[in-house]
This record gives structure tokens, sequence and C-alpha cells, in this order.
């Protein structure tokens, strides 16, 4: 009997990695800030998805504020952000590829971590460990903990948590951050999405089974 495939456990972004957000974020931005009377640009807040919510809170109120804003703001996210949310082409079949090689697959976001999972049981997206609240270098500690050896992300604060991991780092560009801006930022790689991702896999195993 041949023995059983063991591949590398994956970590994924979630937010314009996984998923995109943007409509649901720009409807919970919206009701938002109807309910406080406090103007936010929706649209901008939505283009530099990415960093914790309470960056882009204190873009729009004062800092004794945030804590009560980041608290009703998470509680108004299920009802306005996870009907309205796509997954992004290829999801399914990046995670589906890690699983093929028998890797592991989990996903470490800045995002609160219940609705994040809210996000992946609506749209089926099989992760296998779900970790939030974490950020940039923050995520370092999630991927060490679960031996993750490939995380992939959009952004330039994903490239720095692959890096501080030690990490392969797999950058998509598909959020805010251009190809250019991932590169410089320490990417081993920059795919054009997800859909690209399963091929990079396989030669990813491949070169790391002749070693």
């Amino acid at each position: 009997m041949a023995a059983p495939l063991i591949g590398p456990t994956v970590g994924f972004d979630l937010d314009m990695t996984l998923i995109d957000s943007r409509p649901g974020i720009r409807a919970t931005w919206l009701a938002l800030s109807e309910r406080t009377g406090v103007h936010v640009d929706a649209d901008l807040a939505v283009s530099r998805l990415g960093p914790p919510l309470v960056d882009e809170l204190a873009e729009w109120f004062p800092a004794e504020r945030i804590p009560a804003m980041a608290e009703l703001y998470r509680g108004m996210y299920p009802a306005y952000a996870i009907e309205a949310t796509l997954a992004m082409p290829g999801v399914h079949e990046a995670m589906d590829a890690v699983h093929a090689v028998g890797g592991r697959t989990m996903v470490v976001t800045a995002k609160y971590e219940p609705n994040a999972k809210l996000h992946l049981a609506h749209l089926g997206i099989d992760a296998d460990v779900v970790v939030g609240d974490l950020w940039a270098e923050g995520k370092a500690g999630a991927l060490r903990e679960h031996q993750a050896g490939v995380y992939v992300g959009d952004h330039i604060g994903d490239v720095r948590g692959a890096r501080a991991a030690d990490a392969v780092s797999v950058a998509v560009a598909t959020g805010p951050c251009s190809v250019d801006e991932l590169l410089a930022a320490g990417a081993d790689v920059v795919l054009d999405g997800l859909a690209a991702f399963p091929d990079w896999l396989s030669g990813y195993v491949e070169r790391a089974a002749r070693r």
C-alpha cells in the first residue's frame, strides 16, 4: 500500500484572498454611519482592506469611542456582510488542492474570528483551522503553532506575517496592494489569483519531495 501523502499546512488570509467581502463591508460601514450619525466614506474604507478594524475606525471616530464602535460594528456585521460576500474565483479548488496533497488548511485573518467563521460556513469554504484577530507579524505565532509552511495573502501585511513565521509567502494580486508592492515587501511569488495556486502548489510539493 502506498504511503499516505503528507503535504504542507497552508495558511490563507481571508478578505480579498479567499473572499470578496467589499460589498458586505461597505454595507456595514454605511449602516454604522447611519446608526451613529458619523460620516464614513464606505468606498474609501473598502479600498484599503487588510489592517484591523480598529485602524479604520480611527479614521472616523475619536479614540475614546473606538472600543464601543468596534463592538457595535462586529455585532451589526452578520446582518449586513455575510449574504453580500462572494467567494474569490478558485477558492474551493485552492483548498481542495492542499487537501489533495495531504496538507491542512488554515485561515489566519485580522477579522473578528466569529464573523470569519460565518463567512466560511456560508460559502462552504473548508478550512481545518480558523484563527482571527491577528494582523501582519502578529499572524506568525498562529502560523508557527500549526507548522504552516506556506501563507497566502493579498496584502503586504500578509507578506510580513509569512516572513515572520519563516513560511513561504505566496501573494495574490487581488487586494489593495500591487504586484510591485508585494514583491518589495518580500513575497516569494505573486500570483494573479487563487486560480493559479493549485499549479503552484503542485510544483512546490514536487520540489520539496526532491530535496
